[in-house]
């Protein structure tokens, strides 16, 4: 049987019969009798029940989103879909995936709502109180290992979420990639979701070095439309920002309706 590191308290195993410890991919309690049942897993996954026993499954926590992040010579782009889903429902049509941090710097959220919105604001508050006490930004590698250390102190227990985080200091444009264990890699252009597989196509395919924010802008609505053409949990429009020397600058629609519309022609 494989060892597990718990970092949690399994609750309320109050029962007098025989039970039955299975390992591997699921930690599930199996009783001997019609009972309840309580289990501790350690990855996001919902819990079904079944007659005997309660497990988790991987094809049923579902989600989908797609966001991208692309170094610029001039600065960063970074975009995402507005679509949020639940299972096979479309859940909001309007979902912000997209962060400011601050003046220097955004994050994007793929993954559970509340856990993606809850991190966003945790980074943000940190990163003012860095600012405040120092009297200067925060690096993008600070930042990202701050992320990164507080997400790997819930490994056992996950955050349920894949982030971007971008943005400019002193040493450069960057964009890291951080996971639900904690791995933090900088890349010159990530996405994450369940279109990445067709953004990162498109990506491979027209990404060049030391490209410009104008550029990468018109790719980033190309690889955003792709994913939302053929991953049916992406779509609902588009939200993206530049960040550069002078600042954090949302995209109005507009602009990305003509981009969009330019690219149809």
């Amino acid at each position: 049987m494989n060892s597990f590191r718990l970092s949690a308290l399994i609750l309320a195993l109050n029962i007098k019969q025989p039970v039955t410890l299975i390992s591997g991919r699921y930690l599930n309690f199996v009783y001997a009798s019609k009972v309840a049942i309580n289990l501790i897993y350690l990855a996001p996954m919902n819990i079904h029940s079944t007659f005997w026993r309660e497990f988790l499954s991987e094809k049923d926590l579902k989600k989908g989103t797609t966001t991208l992040g692309l170094v610029c010579k001039d600065g960063i782009v970074m975009a995402t879909e507005m679509r949020a889903t639940m299972g096979n429902l479309i859940g909001h049509k309007t979902t912000k995936k997209l962060f400011q941090i601050s003046d220097n710097m955004g994050l994007t959220v793929a993954g559970l709502v509340g856990d993606a919105q809850m991190l966003a604001r945790w980074l943000s508050a940190e990163v003012k109180l860095y600012e405040l006490k120092n009297g200067r930004q925060m690096s993008l590698k600070a930042a990202s290992t701050l992320m990164a250390n507080i997400m790997n102190g819930r490994r056992y227990m996950p955050f349920w979420v894949q982030l971007l985080l971008g943005g400019i200091d002193s040493e450069g444009s960057h964009v890291y990639s951080l996971d639900a264990a904690g791995g933090s890699i900088p890349d010159k252009y990530q996405t994450t979701g369940s279109g990445s597989p067709f953004v990162y196509g498109v990506l491979e395919d027209r990404f060049k070095e030391n490209m410009t924010v104008a550029q990468g802008k018109e790719l980033g609505v190309r690889a955003l439309v792709a994913a939302m053409k053929r991953d049916s949990a992406s779509g609902d429009g588009i939200s993206m920002c530049v960040i550069n020397s002078k600042g954090y600058h949302p995209v109005s629609p507009d602009e990305l309706k003509k981009i969009e519309t330019n690219l149809e022609a």
